[in-house]
């Protein structure tokens, strides 16, 4: 089954390292499960949502791009990607086989978002250089997203899925707790002693989780 990991960012080199070596992509002639990593960066250059463009042409693109690969795949996805990744299972279940949502939310919380906008107000610019938009373009991202909710279509899911999160990430604890009692063929996997960032923050275990996870579906 190959496997797609969707991020906001550039995963550190121990987490590649591990994430390949959990799907063998890179080991040629030593299984036949294939690894393929995109990131919300990447994806946002290819739509050209520099101009001006919204989640919607994020997400668009990212269907195109996951339509060249046969299916089933499995799919993980973190933060930005775990919403992408989620969507995409619901609007082409036949598509995915398997699916990993780390840090996720399944109905965007208006409070939170509207105080993430106003967070990107004041932040220095460098802080949006790692995500490879601006400041007025990570606010017009932020509030296309404001409406989004999928909690009517979570319980078409029927695949595995396994549903990631920071013991510390009290912005997205709720959520996943919400989005596996939700989702009948989901399990919780809190990840002790981090928060949010938990590719970055525990690489090793992530990795350790994504290799179990697959191994379980096959």
């Amino acid at each position: 089954m190959r496997g797609f990991f969707v991020s906001e960012r550039k995963e550190n080199d121990e987490l590649l390292a591990a994430a390949w070596t959990w799907t063998t992509g890179i080991r040629v002639g030593q299984g036949a499960r294939t690894f393929t990593r995109t990131d919300t960066h990447r994806t946002a250059q290819s739509v050209g949502i520099f101009s001006g463009r919204t989640y919607d042409d994020l997400y668009r693109e990212f269907a195109s791009y996951c339509a060249q690969f046969d299916a089933p795949f499995a799919l993980c996805g973190l933060s930005l990607g775990a919403v992408l990744a989620l969507h995409y299972t619901l609007e082409y279940p036949q598509k995915v086989g398997a699916l990993c949502l780390i840090a996720p939310q399944y109905r965007m919380p208006k409070g939170l978002m509207v105080m993430q906008d106003f967070i990107f107000r004041i932040l220095p610019a460098s802080a949006f250089e790692e995500t490879g938009l601006d400041r007025q373009q990570m606010r017009r991202l932020t509030r296309s997203m404001m409406q989004l909710d999928f909690t009517r279509k979570l319980q078409q899911i029927d695949i595995p899925v396994r549903i990631l999160c920071g013991e510390k990430d009290r912005a997205n604890q709720k959520a996943a707790q919400e989005l596996a009692s939700r989702v009948k063929t989901a399990e919780l996997h809190w990840v002790a002693g981090v928060g949010h960032e938990v590719n970055e923050q525990a690489p090793a275990r992530l990795a350790a989780e994504l290799t179990d996870f697959l191994n379980s579906v096959g």
